[in-house]
């Protein structure tokens, strides 16, 4: 480890909440301070010791670190000429091991030739996983820039690959962006089949895997230009959605509030500076919306999770730029009344950490969970330990 602190989080409010959970406090570990970006994170088992480890994409490398000596073990290095740009990790087998596919090429300017913007491949592990992994390289679209496994009704696993632009986008116009859900062959070696999601959004930043309804089946929400939106897969394989929001979305996540009731929390817009949740009446079909920070500066990272035990989820959010404050950091955001319409936040990391991807995990097993945070200026990877 490279490094440990301990940082008790300074309240920047009081919180009529905190009298009945105390507020977390989190201890830095730096677990590689020599990141180039950091543009994705992953928890997941790879090794099924049932222990959660972290997988990051890197620009020139992929890489997991093994729970909990945290050693980094390369699974691929320079799959392209430009960037890799995201990852998809999950145990689509249920052999207790995660599987990985990987995003690259990463070149947003260039919306048409497909040989120099974007590429998808997947991962096939050796038999010891800390050993160097084969790519197989995919069919793509231009600008590749995010991907999740999605469950599918039936039980099966489908990669779900997100451009940033439309083929030929300028300035935000022109054809949407091409969503495909890619669905796994017996052998992973041949073609994959792909079929359409959505092709209706532009500057389609960020999506998220969602567990609306509580069915087997993966639910998605999905932003761009034109707002956020939930997609709902039936047994035949297509997708309805229906607008949660009208704002220019960057990142957007599912939460559960009081009662399990769903909210969505976004970041807006794109790299942007609010934080809003969006919240619906029982019985009542339009969303609410509520901005709860405006402080942000390229707001890039945003995770939900039930950090004080409290039986509802509070929000961490993560920003990159320098320009409002002259710092970077991750905040920690929870409600203060019981209607959860008031919330107050409090820094976990006040300017060593320029956020590109954050994610909520319990990585040590002792029921609470922690932040993991990836730096693009900050080069770094931290665990944020919820003690």
């Amino acid at each position: 480890m490279k490094a440990s602190t301990v940082l008790i989080l300074s309240l920047l409010g009081g919180a009529a909440l905190g009298q009945a959970a105390d507020l977390p406090s989190f201890r830095h570990v730096t677990i590689d301070d020599k990141v180039s970006i950091g543009y994705g994170i992953a928890i997941a088992d790879m090794n099924a010791d049932k222990k959660p480890d972290i997988v990051l994409c890197d620009a020139r490398n992929i890489a997991w670190y093994q729970n909990p000596s945290w050693k980094k073990h390369i699974i691929v290095e320079n799959l392209t000429q430009r960037d890799h740009v995201c990852i998809a990790v999950r145990d689509i087998d249920g052999d207790g091991r995660a599987e990985i596919a990987a995003g690259a090429q990463w070149n947003p300017g260039e919306t048409t030739d497909t040989a120099k913007s974007g590429a998808v491949f997947y991962l096939i592990p050796p038999a010891d996983r800390t050993q160097k992994w084969t790519p197989v390289q995919l069919h793509h679209e231009p600008t590749t820039h995010r991907m999740r496994w999605f469950e599918a009704p039936n039980g099966s696993f489908d990669l779900v690959v997100l451009p940033l632009h439309g083929r030929g986008n300028r300035a935000n116009k022109g054809e949407g962006v091409r969503t495909l859900a890619y669905h796994v062959p017996a052998d992973p070696k041949q073609a994959w089949k792909t079929t359409l999601v959505d092709d209706t959004l532009h500057a389609s930043h960020n999506f998220d895997v969602a567990q609306w309804d509580r069915d087997k089946a993966d639910e998605m929400l999905l932003s761009g230009v034109e707002g956020s939106f939930l997609l709902k897969r039936g047994k035949d394989n297509s997708w309805s959605r229906q607008q949660i929001s009208i704002n220019p979305t960057g990142e957007v996540r599912q939460g559960r509030g009081s009662g399990g009731a769903n909210f969505v929390t976004a970041i807006e817009p794109m790299h942007g500076t609010q934080l809003s949740i969006y919240t619906r009446d029982k019985g009542k079909s339009n969303w609410v919306r509520n901005i709860i920070d405006e402080s942000l500066d390229q707001g890039h990272a945003l995770a939900t999770g039930d950090f004080m035990g409290t039986g509802a989820d509070q929000i961490v959010a993560g920003w990159r730029g320098t320009q409002r404050t002259g710092k970077v950091g991750v905040k920690f955001y929870y409600p203060t009344d019981k209607a959860r319409t008031k919330w107050k936040s409090m820094l976990v990391d006040d300017n060593q950490m320029a956020t590109e991807d954050i994610r909520a995990a319990d990585l040590n097993a002792d029921g609470k969970l922690d932040i993991i945070a990836a730096g693009r200026a900050s080069n770094n990877l931290k665990i944020y330990f919820n003690e």
